[in-house]
């Protein structure tokens, strides 16, 4: 079990949820990317589920691609039998042995880093990933399938539009190398509806926006991990833009129980948006709450003529929020706020 308070007080959120976790008794659970930033909680909910309700007997196949990062990201779980690691790259076909129930794909470079430098493995993972796992899903006739989306499959929305629901889209253009990503995110839900009309794999899909929380990656490349790094290291935060696109923030708990609705309860061939509409706010106005969330440290945003730089190629889009009227109807709401959530987030990186 973690030894982080932070991380422990989260998992004893999610499995205190209205969640009917029975549906995972004597099961097995692989879950593609799974040492990466959103699906390493899951895992961790699953083993956590092991140890605080006796006999469900959940094994976890946590398919990696660098088994070393996962081991450095799994270490309080490495003598748990529940837990198996399988080496492998999702854009190569994937064998398993022994039964596989449930299937989570969300292998995937999210960081707008590597759409510059590495446009095609960002593509391949979204395409050719899910066309390998979804196969995986029908070969073991799985009970549910989960692709992880985005909320960049929307493109630049109208404003009319906004909060945006599962159903209206924006433009996005092809010849933009950026575009490796929501294109194929788009690509990857376009395959799990297929699969399902002609196979009936019961493929679900999840479009998380903004989800930040503890274990994000300090140097991912996206301005509010950035921000939090600053945050730790006591460093002014400069900004690379004037601040004003808009994006609505989700904590990593309350998207945890999100993916889990979804994937026990969620129709197949629908696609659920994931974030908090509730928490809404500028770039800008992010990093000066970040700033005046520890006063005693006297740090600043500077506001500086944009820079670049990383590779990272910037965003188009102004203003991203989500309509979470269809997962509402699951039963899920968002309730942590930026000030809590990001406090939390910091806290848990010196958390013991």
């Amino acid at each position: 079990m973690t030894s982080n308070r932070i991380i422990l007080a989260d998992l004893q959120t999610i499995v205190a949820a209205s969640i009917d976790w029975e549906k995972f008794a004597n099961t097995t659970i692989l879950i593609s990317g799974a040492n990466g930033f959103l699906p390493a909680y899951l895992v961790e909910t699953l083993l956590y589920l092991n140890e605080t309700k006796p006999g469900l007997h959940i094994t976890v196949i946590a398919l990696v691609r660098n088994v070393e990062k996962a081991r450095k990201r799994f270490a309080s779980y490495l003598n748990n039998k529940s837990l198996r690691f399988v080496v492998a790259d999702v854009s190569d076909e994937i064998k398993i042995d022994g039964r596989v129930d449930y299937i989570i794909h969300a292998a995937s470079q999210a960081s707008p880093k590597y759409y510059g430098t590495d446009p095609v493995g960002t593509l391949q993972a979204n395409v050719l990933g899910t066309i390998n796992l979804i196969k995986l899903a029908r070969l073991h006739k799985v009970t549910s399938f989960l692709y992880f989306s985005s909320g960049e499959v929307y493109g630049e929305v109208d404003s009319r539009w906004m909060p945006v629901s599962e159903d209206r889209y924006g433009y996005i253009d092809p010849m933009n190398v950026r575009s490796c990503y929501a294109e194929s995110k788009r690509m990857g839900e376009t395959i799990c509806v297929s699969w399902h009309k002609q196979y009936q794999v019961p493929a679900k899909i999840v479009r998380p926006f903004h989800t930040y929380g503890p274990g994000m990656s300090l140097d991912d490349g996206r301005v509010y991990a950035d921000f939090v790094s600053n945050i730790i290291k006591g460093e002014n935060i400069q900004m690379k833009s004037d601040g004003s696109a808009k994006r609505a923030f989700c904590y990593l708990a309350d998207a945890s129980i999100a993916f889990f609705m979804v994937l026990l309860e969620g129709r197949p061939a629908y696609a659920y948006n994931v974030g908090n509409p509730a928490e809404e706010h500028s770039i800008l106005s992010l990093a000066k709450t970040l700033c005046n969330l520890y006063p005693e440290k006297g740090l600043q945003v500077q506001e500086l003529p944009e820079s670049g730089g990383n590779n990272y190629l910037r965003s188009a889009v102004t203003r991203n929020s989500p309509d979470i009227t269809r997962i509402s109807e699951l039963g899920w709401v968002p309730v942590t706020g930026i000030r809590e959530g990001f406090e939390r987030t910091i806290e848990s990186y010196s958390s013991k």
